[in-house]
């Protein structure tokens, strides 16, 4: 496989960014979807008063848990789907200025549509 190539999320260009984090195994890589800044009433929340959200996009996968005879287990999720995950599952990555989350595939709870 290789380095992960990742669409750019900060401009709208079709540029790739190459991000140097490849999981491996049953693990999943996902960057967290970003927290509301203000409430429903408009009152501007700081940093340390946001919840961190429970839902996220697949950016990367391993190559799959090893089964009883050897061979590899297909994932559920694909890159790209939203997904929602358990709150103390993931492992937190700061990498290039953005922050990532690594997980196993049992730690997602649901595919979000």
């Amino acid at each position: 496989m290789g380095v992960v190539d990742l669409m750019a999320t900060a401009t709208k260009s079709k540029s790739k960014k190459k991000l140097g984090v490849e999981p491996i195994g049953e693990r999943i890589l996902v960057q967290r979807d970003s927290s509301e800044d203000t409430t429903a009433g408009g009152i501007v929340l700081p940093e340390s008063a946001k919840d961190k959200p429970s839902q996220g996009t697949v950016l990367a996968l391993g190559t799959g848990r090893i089964l009883a005879d050897g061979s590899r287990s297909d994932f559920t999720v694909a890159v790209g789907d939203k997904v929602l995950f358990s709150t103390y599952g993931p492992e937190e990555l700061s990498f290039d200025d953005a922050d990532y989350l690594l997980m196993r595939e049992d730690d997602v709870l649901a595919i979000l549509e």
